[in-house]
């Protein structure tokens, strides 16, 4: 693609240049050697990844469910904290997924976006903002509580940056909070979302572009750092007397579909994964998406190696669902597409085209009633 490029101007030609310099997003074949690139290219996978001082801080049960939350330490900044859920009374271990939380622009915030704990429902006096995020995304629902009723022991965890592991407001540098409070001023007021959260969020924006630079210094990135955390609390999952750790997997929304497929290439305890409205080839978003994302999606160099559906597919003939929004602003339909094709052929050339599985569903950005139905019979029927 060449020609002129609105982001760019009268630097539209950088993007040619780019490519007489290297092939950009070569095919990189399902693979060992595309997990090796793919690892380096992350950082922070080659130390230990295990759980330190797991503590249960509490139970409950509730709506047909037992639930606890959980702690551990990953060894800096603060412990992090989950819910797991499964159904009541269930005898003997179950099968087990991952649930990943989204980003949504929304940190102060991680694990309550999709799953009710202790409190019961959410509603907007116990989590201000939440329930119009997940009207918003979920059509309502904690999808969270929903899988584990269908037969799964269910964990969320607050990866870094997130919820248990976010930084306090104070700490973030003041000039980034003063961006964001002349930025909060300036937008219209929203009553039923507390001053101190949209601030936050608000400062996180400009404070994700800060955590990047301290990664690049630390010889890391960003989606390394989340991926760590997340095969940190898959390892914790898999270790539990009630789950069946041979038969795990993994799923999310928006940059939890970013994290379950950086999560299904890193760790081989993956079973089977759901991606859900984060899927697109590079070229697509070129142009198109690139401010609308975060980090998590361009660790830095990986086009060198490959493109993002490449990544998805590291795994082939592993079972992977994607599922796409036709009207998703975040993609171009026909990056959509051309992610599709190029996650069909590497299951194609690995043997297994009906281990793959890409749905289609019309609306914006979303993991609606229906798509979540579709993706839970899926896993049954994998785990």
């Amino acid at each position: 693609m060449g020609g002129t490029y609105k982001h760019l101007g009268s630097f539209s030609d950088w993007v040619g240049e780019a490519r007489r310099q290297r092939e950009l997003c070569p095919l990189a074949a399902p693979g060992a050697e595309t997990r090796r690139k793919f690892r380096e290219v992350l950082g922070f996978c080659d130390g230990p990844e295990a759980p330190l001082a797991v503590k249960s801080e509490r139970t409950w049960a509730h709506d047909g469910l037992a639930g606890e939350e959980v702690s551990w330490s990953v060894g800096y900044g603060p412990r992090t904290h989950a819910f797991v859920l499964k159904p009541a009374g269930a005898a003997g271990p179950l099968p087990a997924v991952l649930a990943l939380h989204d980003h949504g622009g929304f940190k102060f915030y991680g694990k309550e976006k999709i799953a009710d704990g202790p409190e019961g429902c959410i509603t907007k006096e116990n989590f201000p903002a939440v329930q119009r995020l997940r009207t918003d995304c979920y059509e309502g629902r904690a999808y969270v509580n929903a899988l584990a009723r269908e037969g799964f022991v269910v964990m969320v965890h607050d990866t870094f940056l997130w919820g248990s592991r976010r930084f306090p407001y104070e700490e973030i540098p003041e000039n980034l909070r003063s961006m964001a409070e002349q930025g909060v001023r300036a937008m219209k007021p929203d009553p039923e979302i507390p001053e101190e959260i949209r601030l936050y969020n608000h400062a996180t924006w400009y404070h994700e572009l800060w955590i990047e630079k301290y990664c690049a210094l630390l010889g890391t990135t960003m989606a390394g750092v989340c991926c760590h955390e997340d095969r940190i609390a898959l390892n914790h999952l898999r270790s539990r007397a009630d789950v069946q750790a041979d038969r795990t997997g993994c799923m999310g929304l928006s940059g939890g579909g970013n994290r379950s497929a950086m999560l299904l290439a890193t760790h081989d305890g993956v079973k089977a994964a759901v991606v859900t409205a984060l899927m697109s080839t590079y070229e697509g978003m070129l142009d198109h998406n690139v401010m609308s994302h975060t980090w998590m999606l361009f660790p830095h160099g990986w086009a060198r190696h490959g493109d993002w559906s490449d990544v998805a597919a590291s795994r082939a003939p592993m079972p992977l669902l994607v599922q796409y929004d036709n009207d998703d602003r975040l993609f171009t339909r026909q990056g959509m597409n051309d992610a599709h094709e190029r996650i069909s052929d590497h299951y194609r050339d690995a043997g297994a085209p009906d281990a793959y599985t890409g749905q289609f569903y019309p609306g914006p950005h979303k993991f609606d009633l229906e798509m979540q139905k579709a993706a839970f019979a899926w896993m049954k029927g994998r785990l």
